[in-house]
Order: C-alpha cells, then structure tokens, then sequence
C-alpha cells in the first residue's frame, strides 16, 4: 500500500453510522483520518419517519458531520462524492476530479431504495432514505389534504385522501401508523370540507405476513394494533402495477393519490468501484474481517456489507452498523500499533424493535418480549439513546413530550419542490 505521510492515512467515505462510529473510535489513534460524503449531516434514519409525517423537523434529526467531529484533532471532514477506486494506486475518485490517497479505506456508503427491476416507480412511490425523501413525503401528504378540500368531486376526493403504503418491514409499519395519527388526531379539526378521519391507508406486503424478522406472535399483534388505528393491511399480495392514480396488488385495483415505498434497499455501488463480489442486493461480499477478498487494507461495513454470522447475513439496522465501524477502528489500531489482529467480526444483536404508533410498539430481545406502552417507552428510551449529543437528545425528548400531550404536529409545513406532483397540484389548488 502507498505510504503518503508518516503517518498512516484513513479515509472513510461515508458519514452514517458505520462511518462516525469509525471515525470517532480512532480519535486518538496515530493515523490522519479524512472523513469524506456527499452530504454536510449525519442524519438519523430511525426517526426519518417522523419528519415524513410531520412530527418532527429536519434539524431534529440531522446534524452536521463537522460539528460532531470538529474536536478530533486527527481528523478532517471534506465534501464530496465518490465516483470510484483506484485499488492499485490507493486513492479514491470523487467526482469533482479529486483524488484522495489513502493506507486504509472504510466504506460506509449505505443504500438506497430497491425496485426489484421496476425503477419507472421511482417518482411515483418514493421511498425513505433521505432528509429530501422525508421533506417531499412529507409535502405529498399534506398537499393531498389540500388538494382533497378543494376538490368537489367525491371520487377524487377519496383517491386524494387513500394512502398506499408498499412493504410492511418496521419502516412501512411506522409510516402507517404514523399517517393514521396525523390524520386522526393532529389534523382532524384543520379542514372545513373534508374530515381527515375519513382517511384510507393501506399496507400492502408480499409475504404471508408483516413484520418478518419478529416473531409471530408480535407480529400479529402489530397487525391488529394497525388495524385499530384505522389501517388496512393486505397480506400475501404483489404489487404488478404502480402508476399516478394507485397500485395493482394481485389483481385488486387501489385507487391512491399518495404512495410510499418501503419494500426493499438496494446497496450504493462500492461492489462496482472495487470489483468485489456481491450478493443480489448489491453488498459486498467481506471477509470475516470486513475486508474485501484480495484487498486487506479495504474494510466495507454497515449496508454497503454483506457479513454472514452463522450463516446468515446480520441486519441493515443502525447498532450492526456501529458495531462494524468500532470493529474496523479496532482492527486498523491493532495494525498500525503491532499488535496481534482481533478475532473475527462479531454482531451482537441486542433485539429488534418497531414502534406501531401512540403507545404502541414492540419488543423481541430473545429473552425477553415486550409490546404495547411498555415496549413504547423502552422504544424511545432505546432512540433517544442512539442519538448524537446530549443538546439533540434533550430537543427531541421535549418535542415528543410536546407532541404526546398536546397531538400536534408542529412541522406541518409544505415546503420545497416535487416535480412528479407540482404540476397537477398547482392547478388544482388555484381552480376558482
């Protein structure tokens, strides 16, 4: 490997979870570490859902990566997107023609949604990955309240007011229960036209049931819980067709004004830049070590991986991601202090969690399973926790106490663009 200073250098690309909890666990190593990603924020993806459905603001769940880092005197954080690598040479190619040099390379890239080949969705269903996501979902379901009292046709009106959600994983469920609070509660006396209340949503999922990695008992118990908010859930059913006016699952036509994506992710292309192996979602194949085969010095982690335990592969979830990145920290300092190289990757899967809606949600730690108020609580403990400094655990804390007792919603505010919609929307909000 190049050596270009005295000291070894360490890029990461990528500023996630995986990324941060690299880089912070090398604060005091003898290594120069450059932080690079296309984004100025680390963003806290758990309660992305919550901005999409206006319980909380952007800035409550983002912060910026230099802030978080600007105490490590080692490290340096630079903007920029990644477009390839060089393994022969050691550098990395951003698109802006920069080449950045490096000793040890951790990709921490992430993933994106995943179509299963149907990408024409896209713009249609979008799914929930990014600050821009949650804004533009977020402005899709309000404007379809607006829309909805301004029309007078009531055909129109119950298309405006059905929300199809595709995928009934922790995401989809969060995103229905949510839309099923928003509509119910925060903005059920907002509107002199239309009630909110008469609201459809509806989960649409492919497998026999919902919430697949819980077991079945909580499962179903988070099938009921969604149906008492007012959800519909459509079990066993494939959607074949997705277009602007709804779905088509198994042959039932949804007429649908609003859809959401969260069936499935797709992982960046690191597979592609390092020419690596990689599995039908695109995640690299690593060694034990979370290195790629052939490349000792290149560790991949968090969503970009695919690290088999027990012959499985270990969840996309945030705690692996923190683990993988502590683990590849752990690893370059043994490397670079001498010592004997630590033993394989380990995840430790300290339980699954998903919350349902107000005071619902649930638990499987394997020893222990817990649902309803109880799991609620531990749930937010358990987030609140996960986030990055004492000031944004304090600020979402006393937004969600707000939110509890009072049912509001103060982020309900339509802002930004949306190519696919602003067209017909704008018509339709300035028809005399």
């Amino acid at each position: 490997m190049p050596q270009s200073s005295v000291r070894p250098q360490v890029l990461i690309v990528g500023a996630g979870f995986g990324g941060l909890s690299a880089a912070q666990a090398l604060a005091r190593a003898p290594v120069d570490i450059t932080v690079v990603d296309r984004r100025n924020f680390h963003l806290f993806q758990p309660l992305l859902y919550q901005v999409a459905t206006a319980a909380l603001n952007p800035s409550d769940v983002a912060w910026p990566v230099r802030g978080i880092l600007s105490r490590q005197a080692n490290t340096r954080v630079l903007l920029g997107e990644v477009e390839g690598v060089d393994t022969a040479q050691g550098q990395v190619r951003l698109t802006d023609g920069r080449q950045l040099a490096y000793d040890w390379l951790i990709l921490a890239t992430g993933a994106t949604h995943n179509y299963f080949g149907n990408d024409r969705w896209a713009p249609i269903a979008p799914g929930l990955k990014r600050i821009d996501d949650a804004t533009m979902i977020r402005r899709r379901i309000l404007l379809a309240f607006e829309r909805a009292e301004n029309t007078e046709d009531p055909a129109e009106r119950r298309r405006l007011m059905t929300f199809a959600i595709i995928g009934a994983g922790p995401t989809g469920v969060e995103l229905a229960g949510a839309i099923a609070e928003l509509s119910k509660k925060a903005l059920a006396s907002d509107f002199h036209s239309i009630d909110p209340r008469d609201t459809r949503i509806v989960l649409i999922e492919g497998a026999p049931r919902m919430l697949g990695a819980f077991p079945e008992s909580l499962s179903e118990y988070a099938r009921h819980a969604l149906e008492r908010l007012g959800v519909e859930v459509w079990l066993g059913r494939q959607v074949t067709e997705c277009d602007a006016d709804g779905v088509t699952a198994s042959g039932e036509r949804l007429e649908a004004s609003t859809i959401l994506w969260a069936a499935g992710v797709a992982a960046s292309p690191a597979a592609r830049w390092l020419g690596a192996p990689a599995d039908r979602a695109g995640r690299v194949q690593v060694q034990p070590d979370l290195s790629v085969p052939g490349h000792d010095h290149i560790l991949v982690i968090g969503d970009t991986a695919q690290v088999l335990q027990d012959g499985k592969p270990i969840p996309g979830v945030a705690p692996a991601a923190k683990q993988a990145g502590a683990y590849a920290a752990k690893l370059i300092l043994a490397a670079v202090g001498g010592k004997p190289k630590p033993a394989p990757f380990h995840y430790k899967n300290f339980g699954n969690l998903a919350t349902i809606g107000r005071n619902l949600a649930i638990i499987d730690f394997g020893w222990l399973r817990m649902k309803g108020f109880p799991a609620w609580l531990l749930w937010g403990v358990a987030h609140i926790y996960f986030l990055i400094g004492t000031r944004h655990r304090l600020l979402v804390t006393l937004q969600w106490l707000f939110n509890y007792f009072s049912f509001s919603r103060g982020a309900r505010l339509i802002v930004g663009s949306d190519p696919a919609l602003d067209a017909t929307s704008t018509l339709e909000l300035h028809q005399p």
